[in-house]
């Protein structure tokens, strides 16, 4: 399974990755009544400084690259369905918060931990803009010049998931 879409660094003022984003920065409380995903899409990062707008900046299979324990926080489904619903790519960072991780699976919106993504950001070699392929099979992030970023290699289970388009659909192929 490969990904090929556009990096989106979210970063500080100094050019960081932002560890830490909660799920009321990915999607605002205030928005919890709505129920229809593609209205959701309008409020991802909603509560993120500077990141307000990202709704209109996002494009169709972006990579959104973050820094540690993205996702922090609720349970709040909201704050995956928000980047399904913008037919995110995938989202890279270090680490993700337990709960946000097992929505993002079961949800089969594509993550990737990636420790060394924040060494890669930091020293230029993965940059705002350009486009890269994830390769979930190997866990690794390839640029078009062909370095590689190594990454934890997702589990058979959550290829299989986001390979059956989900928890329930992948539940329906084993039984």
């Amino acid at each position: 399974m490969k990904i090929k879409g556009r990096i989106f660094l979210i970063v500080d003022e100094n050019g960081k990755l932002i560890k830490d984003i909660d799920t009321d920065q990915i999607y605002h409380n205030a928005y919890l009544h709505i129920t229809d995903e593609n209205e959701m899409a309008k409020y991802a990062f909603g509560n993120l400084k500077g990141y307000e707008n990202f709704p209109e900046l996002a494009q169709e299979n972006d990579i959104i690259v973050a820094g540690h324990n993205f996702g922090a926080g609720s349970s709040r489904q909201h704050a995956v369905s928000c980047f399904k619903a913008l037919k995110i790519g995938a989202i890279v960072a270090p680490s993700f918060g337990a709960i946000y991780k097992r929505n993002a699976i079961n949800s089969a919106l594509p993550i990737l931990e990636c420790p060394d993504v924040e060494d890669a950001v930091a020293n230029g070699i993965l940059r705002h803009g350009e486009v890269v392929e994830i390769d979930f099979e190997t866990g690794e992030i390839v640029k078009a010049d062909g370095t590689k970023i190594k990454c934890k290699k997702p589990s058979k289970v959550q290829i299989d998931i986001l390979k059956a388009g989900g928890l329930f659909e992948y539940g329906k192929s084993i039984s």
